[in-house]
């Protein structure tokens, strides 16, 4: 998380921002806007601290700040810090993590 970035997810909510897609397809055609569809990929920016177990005990999230991942196409709350875009969500919205 970067020191200007104020914000911290509770629970088990991340935030994360899109990675935006490539504007070409492979035969070399351009997309317009008005033709793209939000991208479903996206880079975690900051994590909350987990959830509480029976037990009481925290459970970590299986995510970290730095982790590429894919998540529901309808997930999330889309929030604006600092003149900046992300997503607010859930781990259990995420649907996995892209391998580097």
């Amino acid at each position: 998380m970067s020191k200007t970035l104020k914000f911290r997810p509770l629970h088990d909510r991340v935030l994360l921002r899109r990675i935006e897609q490539e504007e070409k397809t492979a035969g070399g055609i351009i997309i317009p806007d008005t033709a793209k569809e939000k991208p479903m990929e996206g880079e975690i920016v900051a994590v909350g601290t987990g959830l509480r177990d029976e037990s009481g005990k925290v459970v970590p999230l299986d995510v970290k700040a730095g982790d590429r991942v894919l998540f529901s196409k309808w997930a999330g709350t889309e929030v604006t810090i600092d003149g900046k875009e992300y997503l607010v969500m859930k781990e259990s919205d995420i649907v996995g993590v892209i391998a580097a």
